[in-house]
């Protein structure tokens, strides 16, 4: 077993090894180097041989900024408004609360419809420059709350939702594909490398493992830093919990809805505006910050000339193929899971807090709870890497057991209101979902980036995933007047349709049943000077099963009379001959 951990730790360490030195400054304005079709001999270096990003750290760590910006003033803005006086002396009659409704409405909403232009989308503007759009958007949203009012805050909103679902597809592409490029490093004296052809099946998995666990390590840690605003800037301003909570009852599974506070007033002071534009500032920094390393510091996920075949197949091929890929069992029988993460990660961060955290031990305690949530995700992540040794299915069940126990065991208690001695066994509970949480998303995302190894669908499968999640978060905005036990049967049940439909896919693919999985067209455009037009026909579809054929027939040798072979005359001299034989009759 020692020897075993050494090999993960020392696989670790070269992953990160080389993930640094590509972020080194010496490397970071050095032109890509590609590879040619022809051989090379195996004493060229891996530098000259190898396609390679410039760095896979900025991504980690954009993710991990943009949303702790958005959730931190997203969190700070709920609250503040929250507030009937601060409603009153700053606003007047304005209306905030209504506007808060809209403006989530927006971005919970929006997202339905995101399967029709994100695979578009993403093809168009490329797997990067969709991150950086997105979290420009992100950032939008940050400026709006400068001045807050329904034009400002309800349309950036509405563009945070249409946002969501591209940022998410194009994040999970952009990882894969920085483990594949991670392979091709590791392995640049193979022959299907430096031709650049399809690896073995499974010569990825690996490397995906390594970079989704690393991936979502630092994502679950945008959870503890959004609580910056709360504890360095709102707490100093709440009320203690024995005159927020004077009216409340009951908590827990008793719990009908959220919480209902006394008299809406949670503050003993309005926070002054230059503190409130200070903290503002620095989010708004934060994330054009974000920007600039998605700008500067991200490398490509696809070489020119792949995004140029991406883009050739049609774009009526590409509206229609995330479609396709849901005809596919393996992505049939991952549906459950892919709603129900939706339904975890929101379910935590509002049902969880507010029923039972905020409930029994005060909003003072609220950013304390959901930083035991993001620290046991985060430093849970890395047990993803248990997959190298242990079976592919190991980790997503032993998530989805510990939510199991915990959903059972919230069923049945009702935290007493107003009691701090509670609150070790909240944080404990957070944290516990935290490990699953981070067993699920991790052993998703990883498990589609070994099922679609194909290049040419991971846009398509990770669109499709996030927007079942995003169908989810949907649900969970509309069922926020259930009463609790409902909102836990849902879960639990949903919970257990998950890991039966996982189960019945491992099984059909261990007794080798096939899937249905779209043919992509091959990228059909002319080639004029150094640009690549798409042909009128590129918008052609192929089904499964069909012997692809190929267009353009004039290509091929034809026999002529006598058994010997010509290639057929090409437009211009078929134009010529057409015009000598005019002349001659």
């Amino acid at each position: 077993m020692g020897w075993q951990l050494m090999d993960w730790w020392r696989e670790l360490v070269t992953c990160l090894t080389w993930m640094w030195g590509r972020c080194s400054w010496m490397t970071l304005w050095a032109p890509t180097p590609t590879i040619t079709r022809r051989r090379r001999s195996a004493n060229t270096s891996a530098a000259s041989a190898l396609p390679s990003s410039k760095t896979c750290w900025p991504h980690l760590l954009d993710g991990m900024l943009t949303y702790s910006v958005y959730w931190g003033l997203l969190q700070m803005q709920l609250i503040l408004h929250y507030d009937e006086t601060y409603r009153e002396v700053k606003y007047s009659n304005m209306g905030l609360q209504d506007i808060d409704s809209k403006m989530l409405m927006g971005i919970n909403v929006t997202p339905i419809v995101a399967l029709l232009y994100t695979p578009v989308l993403i093809r168009f503007f490329g797997t990067k420059w969709t991150m950086f759009l997105a979290v420009g958007i992100y950032a939008l949203f940050v400026s709006t709350n400068y001045w807050e009012r329904y034009y400002t805050l309800v349309p950036s909103a509405v563009a945070i939702g249409v946002a969501i679902v591209p940022l998410w597809a194009s994040m999970g592409n952009y990882v894969t594909r920085m483990a594949q490029k991670y392979y091709e490093y590791m392995n640049y004296k193979e022959d299907h490398v430096q031709e650049q052809q399809r690896a073995p099946r499974g010569a990825y998995n690996t490397y995906i493992i390594a970079f989704q666990s690393l991936f979502y390590g630092c994502f679950h840690l945008s959870f503890v830093c959004a609580q910056m605003p709360m504890l360095f800037f709102l707490n100093s301003y709440l009320y203690d919990l024995n005159h927020t909570l004077c009216n409340v009852k009951n908590c827990g599974t008793l719990s009908k809805a959220a919480p209902r506070l006394q008299d809406a007033t949670v503050r003993r002071a309005l926070p002054r505006s230059n503190h409130r534009i200070i903290v503002e500032s620095v989010l708004m920094g934060t994330a054009f910050f974000s920007m600039l390393m998605v700008l500067i510091l991200c490398g490509s996920a696809y070489r020119p000339t792949e995004e140029i075949d991406l883009r050739s197949i049609g774009w009526g091929n590409i509206f229609q193929l995330p479609f396709k890929h849901m005809r596919d069992y393996r992505l049939r029988h991952l549906f459950p899971f892919f709603i129900y993460s939706g339904f975890e990660v929101l379910f935590v961060c509002t049902g969880f807090s507010l029923n039972y955290g905020v409930c029994a031990i005060g909003l003072e305690k609220l950013a304390y709870i959901i930083m035991a949530y993001g620290f046991s995700a985060a430093a849970c992540s890395s047990l993803a890497l248990s997959m190298l040794r242990l079976p592919r299915q190991a980790p997503l069940l032993a998530g989805a057991a510990a939510h199991a126990i915990l959903l059972i065991g919230l069923f049945c208690w009702a935290p007493q209101p107003r009691d701090q001695a509670q609150a070790p066994l909240l944080y404990l509970v957070a944290a516990l979902w935290g490990l699953g949480s981070a067993l699920n998303k991790t052993s998703l995302s990883t498990l589609l980036g070994m099922l679609y190894q194909d290049k040419e669908r991971q846009d398509f499968v990770f669109t499709i995933y996030h927007w079942w999640q995003a169908l989810a978060i949907f649900v969970v905005y509309l069922w926020s007047g259930l009463p609790m036990k409902a909102k836990l049967s849902i879960m639990l049940l949903t919970l257990v349709a998950s890991v039966l439909s996982y189960l019945w896919m491992e099984h059909k693919l261990a007794r080798h049943v096939l899937y249905r999985v779209p043919k992509i067209p091959k990228p059909r455009h002319k080639v004029r000077g150094y640009r690549y037009l798409e042909a009128e026909n590129s918008d052609e579809t192929g089904s499964e099963g069909e012997s692809e054929q190929d267009s353009d027939g004039s290509q091929e040798e034809q026999a002529g009379p006598g058994g010997q072979r010509h290639k057929p005359k090409c437009a211009y001299e078929q134009a010529l001959g057409e015009e000598d034989g005019e002349n001659v009759g």
